[in-house]
């Protein structure tokens, strides 16, 4: 209120006033009976009475013009020294004025600058008194005009902060620049003051004529005396704890220009003074030095004795096992083993690479848990190896197995650490500024310790020889790796300079490989390491030694293709089953696909997606790539004619569909993040083999089958890639325009990828071949599209019908024709005319069916229309009688019999009628329907078994003896599914139709899972085991109650009972708990751990918000139960000293650090963007009952830390630390921050009430900014300054000045300003925090 009616009262300064000031300023001058201090009282009396608010701009500006004109009088610099020190003036503009006028005339004035030089000692920090806002526009304007700071610095919109810092910044320069150029020193820095820029050349030349004769003597001694008055005051400058903040900002957002002061100092220290004068300065420039460099050196270090800071750092792990190999065993590290589990889910296929996502969470983790890099790539191993360790008895099923694991082991994890080393050698780490102790930072800046890092945690898996034993798949693959190792050995003892590659060790010879040897194969592969691992103590055995140069030897059949051997079927095979070693070989193999004859393309297609891409994990990436660049093939130059060069390609494009197609191979594919760039070479496939006409009418046609089988192949694996890439949850999210886990989706996710590597191409023209890759849009493919929109209105709406005579008509007419020429031999009557009349159009089709049977040759686009019209007519037919069930799945099957890719039409038809639930309920009886009858009960206990092995108690089902009902369409779709043959080269169809049937069995009641798992039980009997595991996680889908029950078990599984002796987890028996040790425990019933089935259900959880609110409790929970451990029944206080309570916080970071990971699974990005905009400020808001008595002070600390340690670790997980990342992601992290902070600061200023404790608001709120300044400052400067400023002065009133300070230095240039302000608070109102 003050400050406005000030506002109101303030007039402007005109020439009246001005010309009133300098007739007054005049006569004092003359008139020297009063002192300054009298005269400058006197001018603020006067300007009051004429309504002039002080401090003035103009008044500054008018006396500094005095002063610098001819009219340099002593008395007028006393009255400016007073006048600042009764705020009269601004000293940050008074200062600025004189320094453009005084240093750059120092020479020819040196009174002035020997006037000019106690005044900024003394005034320099002060940013008293505080201006009215239209004086500091004013006054920044004029520091501006002086200085050009607007323009020396790029800064569009400065504050009155900036100027401060930048004026303090600017004046250690000049200070410098002034001593070193008087003494006589010949500079050479990149960049001179612009203080002594302006200098007149001539100023020398000025000296004789301002400076009489008479006072020549006394002039030039105060000359020769500014340069050491200057440097003693740079040195009282420099030396406060204010300078070094300052400094430091300048440092951390402007590094460039904090440059030139280090080119400074290191002249500094190089300087020899040989003058008797000079050598007494050299204490002093010592001095300057040290403080200057020791700005680099500061940290806004949390006290440790102060809650908040013992806390920050009680989130490192390494406060318990310091450069241990253990600590890589902690649960900290949980989110490795969660993500690579979650990831093997092949219901869905993630379009982001492993690879990328593993790069982020390396540098995540090791930043979160401040760790050394050999203790973040151990836990990575150790993760990964747990991984594959976890599959060596897994239930049979269409599901990926072992390859997709070893892929990761063996390729995603060393390309993973390739890219963080890459990154580490860009310098691109450089944006993880992070607080750290000394030794920790100075390992993570060392250019080697990454790599030695990777080395030694390599060489420490040695000692986990349970994790090692290789499964019986690779057993062969790591004795040769151990044999080659000896072989190298042996001939470098021997003086040979073969290393045994290009040959296989007889598989026979027992040489104890593990599954190090892999490990260390592939990294030796990607440049990680070199052969000097092989010397490792205990790598190879003696006994492999001994037999190392007498064992036979087989010639790889890789070795005899590379020789110049044709492509004969027995080397066919045997390349098809053996992984390929060098990239030489993929290539020679990858231009024979592209310009061999007729019979070597399909061969050599065949060869690359056999066993060099399941299990050629040293090259798996460069496999990838050429199968990826085979899809999309180059037009060949010699091509000519209106043909396709496609279909010309269509045996070979085949082949490659037929092996990158397989389950295991898809999942790999997906891993390498390929998906978009493979569904966009499936477009152009698709339209070229959907538009061709086959060119006989005869059923045993060989081209006519060749052709919808290429068509079927690409079709079906593009609907695979792009309708169960994502669950449906995600729908909702909107990323680069479009929705989540559409075509359009994977589209824009390829043509983003386009367009980067575009750009890389314009700064490097050497990368040729990503320039020839284009975007792919879904309208430049008309047939497809049509398609397309055709499946999205048959989702959203049932079917209008057609008309008769419509070309549609026509070709379903001839479809019918098809399907119904058994069901006419069967003696069906289809003349009945007692049709529905929801479907009288597609009856009539019906009626004109039954002429002669005639297989239609159509181009499959033609056909694929028309099937939602025929699947309806049959599906109405069935329901009212007209056909059988058993004539229905027949029909279907030989529609599918005919054109494969027809399997997705009906597959989309049947899921969208199920949805809609307008069919009858029609009996599985095993006479008009299959029946599950004989396995249903066993599948049903077993289920029931499982999920109360994991503590979920089982919905009440219908009552046995009940008859076993589920939809029309729901039967129909499993009855077909179950006719399809077990054969490897029929995975392309299981894929997709266990999805589609999964999916459509959540849309119906819960007894559904289990018959449908009880009658594919009934058919393949060895998949038992898998299709229990499966039914089960149909429970959580709709049931809220199971899904909470379940996320209790995998937290009790994953904290088990705390250690009396040492009161901390085992992480190996916590992630062994909580995702098992093997997928399925032995025992009568296959069980599984709590982790691994939440991992297997969350994805397809309806009310997946839900997860959020359920993981909140739990960790508030438990934070409150590790905080009841620690707090006498009576007192409430801690009950031993800092060390329990640290204990306690480890407890409650590793029960966070289980919850982020786990909503992180379920939700991904939705669920992390709901807990910071809406749980965690709905918690905050809402009262708790505490449960069990427990409100003690150490409850409420702990359920603060550990909610502020959620909020981190979940969005480090989605969005990771630093600042590279996508457009899209950068902005929406940015954006989800944003909300929160600004609820926070809304709190802070009083605006919104809170029901929760205050202990565990104001723990919450230190707690979360100290651990987003420590381990993710890039998120601080996304936020806006206006928020910063809110969160740290609040910070400040909690007397929290030094994480108030450190969160606004984090801030970026833009808050430079407002931590100048700050500093200038707390050093006025209490006093500047030491550290």
């Amino acid at each position: 209120m003050e400050m406005e009616m000030e506002m109101e009262m303030e007039l402007e300064w005109d020439e009246e006033v001005r010309e009133g000031v300098v007739k007054r300023l005049k006569v004092w001058q003359e008139r020297t009976n009063k002192g300054p201090t009298a005269r400058v009282t006197e001018l603020v009396e006067h300007l009051k009475r004429v309504g002039i608010a002080l401090p003035s701009p103009e008044l500054g500006e008018l006396l500094v013009s005095q002063i610098c004109l001819e009219n340099n009088h002593p008395w007028m610099w006393k009255f400016t020294h007073n006048a600042l020190s009764s705020r009269l003036l601004f000293p940050l503009q008074i200062l600025s004025l004189l320094a453009s006028n005084v240093i750059p005339h120092r020479h020819s004035r040196p009174h002035a600058f020997a006037l000019f030089l106690p005044l900024l000692a003394q005034h320099a920090f002060s940013l008293n008194p505080t201006p009215s806002p239209p004086s500091i526009i004013r006054i920044v304007t004029s520091v501006d005009s002086a200085l050009r700071f607007s323009e020396s610095y790029n800064i569009l919109r400065l504050e009155l902060g900036h100027v401060f810092v930048l004026f303090f910044y600017d004046i250690l320069l000049a200070l410098i620049d002034c001593f070193l150029i008087d003494w006589g020193f010949k500079v050479n820095f990149s960049h001179i003051s612009r203080l002594l820029n302006r200098a007149d050349n001539h100023d020398y030349m000025d000296i004789d004529r301002n400076v009489t004769t008479q006072g020549f003597e006394k002039t030039e001694q105060i000359r020769k005396r500014n340069p050491f008055t200057a440097l003693e005051v740079l040195e009282r400058l420099t030396e406060s704890r204010k300078a070094t903040i300052l400094l430091q900002s300048v440092l951390f957002n402007m590094p460039e220009k904090f440059n030139c002061l280090q080119q400074r100092l290191q002249f500094l220290e190089s300087l020899e003074l040989a003058s008797s004068e000079l050598k007494s300065v050299n204490q002093v420039l010592t001095k300057v030095s040290a403080n200057i460099r020791g700005v680099s050196r500061f940290d806004y270090c949390l006290s440790k004795h102060q809650l908040v800071g013992m806390l920050v750092d009680v989130g490192s792990c390494k406060t318990l096992l310091r450069c241990n190999y253990r600590f890589s065993q902690s649960p900290c590290w949980v989110p490795f083993d969660i993500y690579m589990e979650n990831a093997m889910d092949s219901r869905q296929i993630p379009t982001k690479s492993a690879i990328d996502v593993l790069t982020e969470a390396i540098k995540t983790l090791q930043i979160l848990n401040q760790a050394s890099w050999q203790e973040t790539f151990l836990a990575l191993w150790l993760s990964a190896l747990r991984l594959v360790q976890r599959e060596r008895d897994p239930p049979e099923g269409p599901i990926p197995h072992l390859l997709a694991r070893l892929s990761v082991l063996l390729c995603i994890v060393p390309l993973a650490i390739a890219n963080v080393l890459r990154d580490e050698t860009e310098h691109n780490l450089s944006s993880f500024q992070v607080s750290m102790e000394s030794e920790y930072r100075n390992e993570m800046k060392s250019d080697n310790s990454m790599k030695l890092g990777l080395i030694s945690s390599v060489q420490v898996l040695g000692h986990f020889s349970g994790l090692l034993c290789p499964p019986a798949l690779v057993i062969d693959a790591a004795n040769q790796a151990a044999r080659k190792a000896a072989c190298f050995i042996y001939n470098s003892m021997n003086g040979k300079g073969e290393s045994g590659t290009g040959i296989h060790a007889n598989t026979n010879t027992k040489s104890g490989g593990n599954l190090r040897h892999l490990i260390v194969e592939a990294c030796m592969t990607r440049n990680l390491m070199d052969t000097s691992a092989y010397f490792w103590p205990g790598y190879v055995s003696t006994s492999v030694l001994s037999i190392s140069d007498s064992s036979p030897l087989e010639k790889s059949p890789w070795s005899i293709f590379m020789e110049g051997t044709p492509l004969n079927n027995t080397l066919v095979n045997s390349l098809t089953a053996t992984p390929a070693s060098s990239l030489s070989e993929i290539e020679k193999l990858y231009y024979i696909a592209l310009n061999g004859s007729d019979v070597e393309r399909p061969a050599a297609a065949k060869i690359l997606c056999g066993a060099s891409l399941s299990h050629g994990w040293y090259i798996q990436e460069h496999v990838i790539h050429h199968v990826v660049k085979l899809l999309a093939s180059p037009l060949p130059p010699s091509h000519s004619g209106s043909r396709s060069h496609l279909v010309d390609n269509m045996p070979m494009l085949s082949a490659v569909l037929r092996g990158a197609s397989s389950v295991d191979n898809v999942h790999i594919l997906s891993l390498h993040g390929v998906v978009p760039t493979v569904a966009a070479a499936l477009l152009p496939l698709c339209e070229a083999f959907g538009s061709i006409k086959p060119t006989s009418n005869s059923t045993g046609d060989e081209s006519s089958t060749s052709t919808y089988m290429a068509f079927s192949l690409a079709f079906l694996f593009l609907i695979r890639l792009w309708k169960f890439c994502r669950p449906p949850h995600d729908l909702c999210i909107t990323e680069l325009g479009v929705a989540v886990g559409g075509l359009e989706y994977i589209l824009s996710l390829h043509n983003n990828r386009v367009m980067f590597c575009q750009d890389k191409v314009k700064s490097n023209p050497n990368l040729s071949e990503s320039a020839a890759v284009k975007p792919v849009y879904i309208d430049s493919f008309p047939n497809l599209r049509a398609l397309y929109c055709q499946y999205k209105s048959c989702v959203a709406s049932a079917l209008s019908g057609i008309s008769t005579g419509n070309s549609i008509h026509q070709t379903a007419n001839m479809i019918l024709s098809m399907i119904y020429h058994k069901i006419t031999k069967s003696g069906i009557s289809s003349s009945n005319s007692s049709s529905p009349s929801s479907s009288n159009a597609c009856s009539s089709l019906i009626n004109s069916g039954e002429d002669a049977f005639q297989r239609p040759m159509l181009p499959a686009w033609e056909i694929l229309e028309a099937l939602p019209f025929v699947l309806e007519s049959i599906l109405t037919a069935c329901a009212h009688g007209r056909i059988s069930s058993r004539e229905l799945t027949t029909g279907l099957r030989d529609l599918v019999d005919f054109l494969p890719a027809s399997l997705a039409a009906i597959i989309d038809y049947f899921s969208s009628e199920v949805t809609r639930g307008v069919w009858k309920l029609v009996p599985m009886n095993g006479t008009d329907w299959p029946s599950p009858a004989a396995l249903l009960q066993s599948i049903d206990s077993e289920i029931k078994a499982i999920l109360t092995h994991v503590g979920v108690e089982v919905p009440h089902c219908s009552s046995v003896g009940s008859p076993v009902m589920l939809p029309l369409p729901m039967a129909a779709l499993v009855s077909l599914s179950i006719t399809f043959k077990l054969d490897k080269s029929l995975e392309y169809m299981h894929a997709i139709t266990g999805a589609a049937l999964e999916n459509c069995a959540s849309g119906c009641p819960w007894p559904s899972m289990p018959v449908i798992g009880s009658l594919w039980a009934q058919k393949v009997r060895r998949w038992h085991n898998f299709i229990v595991v499966s039914g089960s996680r149909s429970v959580f889908r709709h049931n809220n109650e199971s899904v909470a029950q379940l996320l209790r078990s995998c937290f009790t599984s994953f904290v088990g009972t705390l250690c009396v002796s040492t009161s901390k987890l085992t992480a190996e028996s916590s992630v062994n708990g909580l995702l098992g040790s093997t997928i399925t425990a032995p025992g009568p019933y296959p069980f599984v751990a709590p982790g691994f089935l939440f991992l297997r259900s969350c994805r397809n959880i309806h009310n997946v918000q839900y997860v959020n609110d359920i993981i909140v409790g739990l960790v508030t929970e438990y934070s409150n139960e590790l905080a009841g451990r620690r707090t006498g029944s009576v007192s409430g206080h801690i009950k031993s000293n800092e060390a329990s309570l640290s204990l306690a916080a480890q407890n409650a970071k590793e029960v966070a650090t289980l919850g982020a990971s786990l909503l992180c699974a379920a939700g991904g990005l939705l669920l992390v963007q709901e807990l910071y905009k809406e749980t965690i400020p709905t918690w905050l808001l809402s009262s708790r009952d505490v449960k069990q008595n427990n409100d003690s002070v150490a409850s409420h600390i702990l359920e603060g830390y550990a909610m502020a340690y959620l909020l981190i670790l979940s969005g480090s997980i989605i969005w990771g630390v630093g600042t590279k990342l996508p457009p899209g992601t950068f902005t929406r992290r940015n954006r989800t921050i944003e909300v929160h902070l600004d609820f926070l600061a809304e709190v802070m200023e009083k605006k919104i009430s809170l029901s929760c404790n205050p202990i565990t608001w104001k723990t919450y709120v230190c707690c979360f900014v100290g651990l987003m300044v420590s381990l993710a400052p890039a998120w601080v400067q996304e936020v806006k300054v206006d928020t910063l400023r809110k969160l740290a002065r609040g910070l400040s009133r909690w007397n929290e000045h030094e994480l108030a300070l450190s969160l606004l230095h984090k801030g970026g240039t833009a808050a430079m300003g407002a931590l100048a302000e700050l500093a200038n608070v707390i050093e006025s109102e209490h006093m500047l925090p030491c550290s």
